[in-house]
């Protein structure tokens, strides 16, 4: 037995079952310091204060529950904290002593008594700071990972939020330019074809024409301004923009017959940025299926387990060869997979893509529902 644990079990049974309990009570890393300050003050004869201050997460400032941040270097905590080793307060009543961990000084821990600090008081504080750096440890990383995901989330967001802002400006621009100028074309057409003499076939029939292929435009302008930013997204949420994109893409012809499937209530639960990506992702795959698989119909279905929700697209269409496209030099990320799983990635996500000649196309998006994911920090102590 070590040195440490012999001094704890000297202090008693009871002393041994509290530390258990502690280090068993959670990873979260605030109350963890506070609960080990109690224990500190608990265990201890002479000692009436602790303070637990663990370093951030950019190893700049110490951090103490409902205490105001410590610089390293400025005062008896940060002293230690830069310096590495106990440091007696000048009066004698205490002493700040510090917690090794992962290379470095993970925290401090800050007692101060009544009257003259007990050397066998100081001896519990360091040895439980000792038993205690590999608890301590855990939470930091395990709020490190947290604070990294959360940053990772925001930034996905972001991202998103920028890039359809973008798509809205372009359907706007388009809006107000090109297809108004198409109208205007129109009218100025018409009103070409009853200013033309009569008999004039030739010129009527290049009229007629023009209007054709002005009509033609203005029809692609506008499906192009509803694919930039669709309003039912907005208005009406994932699970009917779904099923508005499965309506639209057997209108044209009615060829090709998508069906839709939504297992679950799934919009209160995810952020509008998810909802914008997965639609995206919906609506490159069944767009692909439309225009090169020659499909018959698609199955699309949405469905989520506790932290992630999966997208699958399918269709019976007449399939490729992924190793066949390798071997052309051609990326299996053509017609839009790669868009697809640049949106999947953004989010913590991914896309897979499996196909055969003659056996259809599969496309399955799987996205991390934010704030759901797990967090492995790594391994925690006695594992």
């Amino acid at each position: 037995m070590t040195a440490p644990l012999e001094l704890l079990a000297g202090r008693g049974t009871d002393l041994l079952v509290r530390i258990a309990d502690v280090a068993c009570s959670g990873r979260e890393l605030p109350p963890m310091a506070e609960r080990l300050a109690e224990l500190v003050v608990r265990s201890a004869r002479a000692l009436t204060f602790c303070d637990v201050y663990v370093l951030d997460e950019e190893e700049r400032v110490l951090e103490g529950p409902g205490r105001p941040p410590v610089p390293l270097g400025e005062g008896d905590a940060g002293w230690v904290a830069a310096h590495g080793r106990s440091r007696p307060h000048p009066d004698g009543r205490g002493a700040a002593i510090p917690v090794h961990g992962d290379g470095i000084v993970i925290a401090v821990v800050d007692v101060r008594s009544a009257g003259p600090c007990p050397p066998d008081d100081l001896a519990l504080v360091t040895a439980l700071a000792g038993l205690f750096a590999p608890v301590l440890s855990s939470c930091r990383r395990l709020r490190t990972a947290r604070e990294r995901e959360h940053a990772a989330e925001r930034f996905a967001e972001r991202a998103v939020e920028a890039q359809e802002a973008e798509w809205s400006r372009l359907s706007r621009e388009i809006h107000d330019g090109i297809a108004q100028r198409l109208a205007s074309l129109g009218f100025h057409l018409s009103a070409a074809e009853r200013a033309l003499p009569e008999h004039h076939p030739e010129g009527l029939a290049q009229i007629m024409m023009a209007r054709r292929l002005c009509e033609l435009a203005a029809a692609e302008t506008r499906a192009a301004i509803g694919g930039l930013r669709p309003p039912v997204l907005d208005d009406l949420g994932l699970s009917a923009a779904l099923a508005t994109l499965a309506r639209e893409a057997g209108a044209p012809s009615g060829a090709i017959d998508v069906t839709v499937t939504v297992e679950g209530e799934l919009e209160d639960e995810l952020p509008d940025h998810v909802q914008t990506a997965l639609y995206r992702i919906a609506q490159e795959a069944v767009g692909n299926s439309l225009r090169h698989a020659s499909a018959d119909h698609v199955d699309l279905l949405l469905e989520h387990s506790s932290d992630r929700v999966r997208l699958t697209v399918a269709d019976d269409g007449a399939g490729f060869s992924i190793r066949d496209v390798l071997a052309r030099g051609r990326r299996p990320d053509s017609y839009g997979l790669r868009g697809m799983r640049e949106r999947a990635e953004l989010l913590g996500g991914r896309v897979a893509v499996t196909s055969r000649p003659g056996a259809g196309t599969t496309v399955e998006a799987v996205i991390p529902i934010p704030g759901r994911r797990r967090v492995t920090p790594g391994r925690g102590p006695g594992r």
